[in-house]
């Protein structure tokens, strides 16, 4: 009995097909260690309204779940994807109280940012989730 040789790995085969997909996996690689060098730094002035910093979190992490959208082809990807942003989330929060001495840990902030990994994966359900392949292929795409 003969078996069949298991396809090679191929890095980035969950990504979809753009033209360029290197690049923009770079660059949202670039814009999570922003969000995560920006929230290890000392704070910036924020506006002066309730909430403003939970805004702030959930703002960032609705922009790199919708830019994984993005990125990545079917919901197994975006799924880990989006747990590893809730995981980083919640590590930055950690780093925070325990690495920083004008930064501290909130419970809040972390919830802040779950909620924004799932608004921003909800982008998926959208008419939009295909907008970069678009852009990227400079024609009109078909969704998977």
């Amino acid at each position: 009995m003969s078996r069949r040789p298991r396809p090679a790995y191929r890095p980035g085969r969950s990504l979809k097909p753009l033209r360029h997909p290197r690049f923009w996996a770079a660059l949202w690689c670039l814009a999570i260690a922003a969000v995560v060098v920006s929230s290890l730094m000392p704070p910036p002035p924020m506006p002066e309204f309730d909430g403003s910093d939970k805004w702030s979190h959930f703002l960032a992490y609705f922009a790199l779940a919708a830019s994984a959208v993005q990125l990545f082809r079917g919901w197994p990807a975006l799924l880990g994807a989006g747990l590893g942003l809730v995981l980083l989330g919640i590590g930055i929060e950690y780093a925070q109280g325990t690495l920083t001495v004008d930064r501290m840990a909130e419970t809040k902030d972390a919830l802040a940012n779950t909620l924004g990994v799932i608004a921003g994966l909800g982008t998926r359900l959208t008419p939009l989730h295909d907008l970069l392949l678009r852009i990227d292929r400079g024609r009109n795409s078909g969704s998977d």
